[in-house]
This record gives C-alpha cells, structure tokens and sequence, in this order.
C-alpha cells in the first residue's frame, strides 16, 4: 500500500524510495572509481615513478583520496545551497539536507587529510618513522609549501563545517555555513597542473568555478534523492522544479569553464589524440548527455511530477543521471592526474614577464589593440553574462504582466555590465599587470564609472518587483535580496559616512601596504581587489543618488558636502601618487623586461595623473546628478504643496493670516 504524506497527498512507495536513497550513492560511487580508474590507466597518472617512486598505494591512493574529497564537497555544498533556496526552515527534510552536509563535511575532512598527507608523500618520498625528523618534515611541508598549505585549510575548514552543519538548523546560520563551504573549495583550484601552464589564472579561475558549479549540481541532486521518502509529491516537485533552474545555471557554468581549462590543457585540436585528450573527450561526453537529459527531464517531467507514470520515469533518469555524473567526476580526477600536452606549457627558458605572469609580454599597447586585446576572466564573464539576462528577464516579466519599467535603467544597467566585461576580460585585464597607467584606468572605471550605470539601473527594485513572491515559507530569490538589504551588514556597509570612509580609504590602504603586491602576484588577491573596488563604489554611489532601499540617506546638501570632501581626498591621493620618487612595487613592473612605451617611472607618474584628473570625470557626474535630484524633490515637494492647497482652498494660508492679523490688532489695542 502506498504511504500517505503529512499533508494528505499520496507519497512514493516507502521500499522505492529506500532502495533508490541507497542505490544512488552507490551507483554515484561505483562508476566514478570505475572513470577513476579507466583513465589513471590510459593517461598514466598511477604509474611508477622512474625516480623517488612512493610505491602503488600512494600512486593509487591519492587520485582515490581527491575523488573523495570531490564527492564529498559536493555533498557538502550542494545540499546546503539547495535547501537554502527550495527547502523550508524547521521542516524534515530541510533537517535532513543539513544530515547531509554534516556527514559529507565529515568524509569532506578525512579525505581532505588523506590528500594532503598522500600528497607529501608523493612529493617527497620520506623515510618513515617515529621521530621528530618524520613529522618536522611533514610540518614544514603543511606550512612552507602552497600544496601543504592549501590540503591543511582545506581540511581545517571541512572540521569547522562539520560541526556547524550539525549544530545550526536556522536560515541565517546556514547562509553562513554555506559561504563558509563554497570558500572551503576555493584553494582546491589552485592544484593541478594549472601553475605550470600559460595562462596561469584564466586556468586557476576556471578550474575554481567548475568545481563549485559541478558541487553545487550533483550535491542538489543527492539531496533530492535523500529527502524523496521524507516529504510529500507536492513539496517534493516544489524542490525538484527549484532545484532544476539552478542546476541549469550550474550546466552553464561548468560547460564554459570547462571548455576553457580543456582549451589551455589541450592547446591544439591534434591534442585530442593524446591520453589526456581521450580522458577529456569522456568527460566532455558525460557532461554532454547529462546536459540532454537534465533538458529533457525539466521541459518533460517535472511539471507532471504529480502523476505516478511521470514520477517513475524521472527517477529512473535520475539513477541514469548520477551514474553519467559519476563517470565525469572520476574522468576529472584521472583528468588531474594526467599531464596535458607539452604545447600548453610555458617554455623552459622564460622571459622575466613569463615568470612573473605566466603569459609572454603582449605587444605594444597601441590604439587598435584598446579594441582587439583580450583576457578572459571568467569570473566577471558570468557576472556580467547573467547579471545582463537576469535584469531583462526581469523588466520583460514586468511589461508582460502590463507593469512599466524604465528603459532607460535597462539601458544604463546593461552598459554598466558590458563595460565591467570590457574592464576585466578586455585591453585593461590584458596590459594592466604590465603597465600601472592601464591598472589605474581599470581601478578608476570600476570604483567610478561603472557604479554609476549599475546604480541607475536600480537591480534590488526590479528584483523586487519582477521575482515572484513565496508564500510556503522556503525563500527564493526575491526572499533572499531583501534579507541581504535589511542585515545588519548592509545597514553599517550603506551609512553614507561608512560608505565613503570605505570608498577614500580603500584607496589609501590597497596602494600603500602589501596588498598591491598580493593583488599581483596572486590570482585570487586579483579577483580580491576586482571586487572590492567594484562593491566599494557601488555602495558609495548608492548613498548618493541611488533609488535602492538603504537604511540611511543625507539630505541633498550633506551628499554634495560629502562628495566634495571626497573628490578633495581622491585628488590628493593621485597627486601623492605623481610625487613618488620610487616605483612601486619595483621587483615586478620594473622588472617586466618591457622594451616599448613609458619606463616604468614614466608610467607610475601617468598613472597618477589618471587617478586625478579622469578619475574626477565621473565625480563630476555624480554632483551633477545629485543637484538635478535635489532640484527635482523641491520641485515634487512644491507641487505637492500646492495639490494640497487646492483641495484645502488655501485653508493653511488664510489660517496663518489670521494668525497675523490677530496679532497685530492685538499689538495695535497695547
């Protein structure tokens, strides 16, 4: 007999349902080892050292060990972001998703210190023993080296996880937990062959996104297998049809990211030929049948997956599913493991700008290559990609349902993401590590300009507006925008003189202390810094002439007051910058090896004469903006007056000349 749900809705068979929360693991384990193994044999990666080699359990063990941190981090991360976006807070099966996390934040653990211990012995084959010289050995291996470094946070973070997924059961805590495991994975991206390769960081970035979209993806798809015999067909299609907009982003992500590293792995087509082109065409093959079916499933079946033919059919693509997900995830691992062709790597005699960047000095910046030089970064590639699709799915739900929206904050907003685009994926990413004019004239654009097209184009109000509001108690997009609006967070982060100590004094702190050099010698301290600036400006523009909620805003003459103090600040902090007699950051744009342009002196100096005068030009717009404002609120509060004086007939006028007269004839009988 079939079991009835809590809310009265027939429920799927009990023993199905057991049998297939079991299965699908499995089916998830097994084909991955099964992948694993295929292609540690095809591409080598398991076998014997010619020199120093540390036997087949470490040879087998480690690639085993990171495939179970793979797993496991998707566990992880994917039931946490499901449930915080198709899950309800307090209910079974939001408890159960947050089991999850917890018990796949523990093997997360294990397997992170599996990997890194497995790697030290990789690397340096020691001599085992007891004594202090094993474990001094292994401790200057977890703190002076980035591989030891990397496995010892990566296994120190899932620990913390593992206990705060097992005690917080709240949305905000969980918020915070799922932040803290999507940064656990992070310093994962960093390994692999990546560091030996050109194009270092288009290759780090894009193996960091890929291993979030690709957790957040099967974790959420684990997760529903979990919670099927917990909950109700109703809720459970709820979640299914949530969780299947997401995974597509997800899809998205990990195609594109995926096609890049395979792009720098690979180098040349007739790379394809070689072992680790054959592992990749498996893995590309996976991702592409999962894509096929995750289509078919969505448009299909998961709007009738109230009716039991439906509901048997889905889950039977979804074991289909896991296992093709299984073989993708074992192939990645092999794929690791594998050394890419020899074209892909940097030469073994580099120029200075190779070592420094991991990419040959590009030509001399001249005015057509403003327009045709490009450097993907694939971070602000999907930031602005989906910021662009999202903003006028919004405005298009709106004009449909026969509301209005602006277009000119469409056009305004759309302007402001093609031009970060441009900023981080154009001329300025491909020049600015060589040349600190170009730096300057990117950091001016994204704490300035772009701000102020993406303030106009009012997102929170739109969001607002255009995202459907839930009513079962689970928080969507919508839900989830207004919560970050009204922290506590951003009511601090959005106070006009915070926002403007932030704005000037980032300014001061980035440039005078080690946090430049980070910025340039480290990919992530890059991506740091895009963002800040970026952020930083936004809410700084958002205090002065923004129409978003916040909890505080100036009058219109402390904003102008405030604007000037900063433009006063701002100046001065690009004349400092002309005045420096030494260059900055010398070991590395002095030592570019660059023959073309500006010395580097030459081109600090330009720099700082950028940060003066063309980083005042969208100052200036912004006074202008807030005058026209401020013009405009005395212009609605006279008009309203005067609507208020026509429907009272002047009654508070005559009232106070009455007042007046009595208080003359008053004074007139003294």
């Amino acid at each position: 007999m079939p079991t009835t749900a809590p809310s009265g809705v027939t429920a799927p068979r009990g023993d199905a349902s057991r049998a297939l929360r079991v299965a699908g693991p499995v089916i998830l384990i097994v084909v991955a080892v099964a992948a694993l193994v295929w292609g540690l044999i095809i591409g080598g990666g398991a076998a014997p050292f010619a020199i120093g080699d540390p036997g087949p359990i470490v040879r087998w063990g480690l690639p085993t060990a990171t495939l179970a941190v793979n797993l496991s981090a998707a566990g992880m991360v994917g039931a946490l972001v499901t449930a915080l976006f198709a899950l309800k807070a307090g209910e079974r099966e939001f408890d159960a998703a947050l089991d999850l996390a917890s018990i796949a934040a523990a093997v997360f653990t294990v397997a992170a210190a599996s990997t890194g211990f497995l790697t030290f012995v990789n690397t340096f084959n020691p001599a085992f023993g007891l004594g202090p010289e094993f474990g001094a050995q292994l401790g200057r291996f977890l703190v002076e080296t980035e591989a030891g470094r990397t496995w010892l946070i990566t296994a120190i973070a899932g620990a913390a996880i593992t206990v705060l997924t097992f005690a917080v059961r709240s949305w905000t805590p969980t918020v915070l937990v799922a932040i803290l495991a999507i940064a656990a994975l992070v310093p994962m991206g960093t390994q692999g062959h990546s560091g030996e390769e050109a194009n270092h960081g288009a290759a780090v970035m894009a193996l960091v996104l890929h291993i979030i979209a690709a957790a957040v993806w099967l974790g959420g798809l684990l997760l529903m297998v979990v919670i099927r015999p917990l909950t109700n067909r109703d809720t459970l299609a709820d979640a299914l049809a949530r969780y299947s907009t997401f995974a597509l982003a997800a899809f998205v992500v990990v195609a594109i990211s995926g096609t890049v590293r395979a792009v720098i792995g690979v180098g040349a087509w007739e790379n394809l030929a070689s072992p680790y082109g054959v592992i990749l065409l498996a893995k590309v093959s996976a991702l592409l049948v999962l894509g096929v079916l995750g289509a078919w499933y969505r448009r299909q079946l998961i709007g009738r997956m109230r009716e039991d033919a439906a509901a048997r059919r889905f889950w039977g693509l979804i074991a289909l599913e896991l296992a093709f997900m299984g073989l993708a995830s074992g192939a990645a691992v092999a794929l690791a493991r594998t050394a890419p062709p020899t074209t892909s790597n940097l030469p073994s005699v580099r120029t200075p700008a190779e070592i420094l960047t991991g990419a040959p000095l590009p030509p001399e910046l001249s005015l057509d290559r403003w327009v045709t030089s490009w450097n993907l970064d694939l971070l602000w590639a999907f930031a602005a990609g989906f910021g662009i699709f999202l903003y006028l799915a919004g405005a298009l739900r709106l004009r449909r349902r026969g509301d209005g929206w602006p277009i000119y904050r469409t056009v305004l907003w759309v302007a402001g993401l093609l031009l970060l685009f441009w900023v981080t994926c154009g001329p300025i990413n491909a020049y600015g590590e060589y040349l600190f004019s170009v730096h300057m004239v990117g950091h001016m654009l994204l704490t300035m300009a772009i701000p102020v097209l993406l303030v106009a184009g009012a997102p929170v109000t739109l969001a607002a507006r255009a995202i459907r509001k839930r009513t079962d108690g689970t928080r969507g997009g919508r839900e989830w925008i207004l919560w970050a609006v009204h922290t506590p967070l951003a009511r601090i982060l959005t106070h006009p003189f915070v926002a403007a100590g932030l704005f000037v004094g980032s300014l001061w702190v980035f440039y005078f202390t080690d946090l430049f050099r980070w910025s340039l010698y480290d990919h992530l301290g890059h991506e740091w810094m895009t963002a800040h600036f970026l952020i930083t400006g936004y809410v700084f523009v958002l205090s002065l002439i923004g129409i978003d909620p916040v909890a505080y805003r100036l009058p219109y003459a402390g904003r102008l007051v405030t604007l000037i103090a900063v433009m006063a600040i701002h100046a001065f902090f690009g004349i400092a910058i002309m005045m420096q007699s030494g260059l900055m950051i010398a070991e590395w744009f002095g030592a570019m090896g660059r023959t073309w342009g500006a010395t580097p002196l030459e081109d600090q100096y330009i720099g700082g004469g950028v940060a003066w005068s063309i980083g005042e030009l969208p100052t200036l717009i912004l006074a202008i903006t807030v005058a026209i404002q401020w013009s405009r609120s005395d212009e609605r509060a006279q008009r309203s007056a005067d609507r208020h004086a026509d429907r009272t007939g002047d009654a508070e006028l005559e009232a106070y000349n009455a007042q007046l007269a009595a208080l003359a004839e008053r004074d007139a009988r003294g």
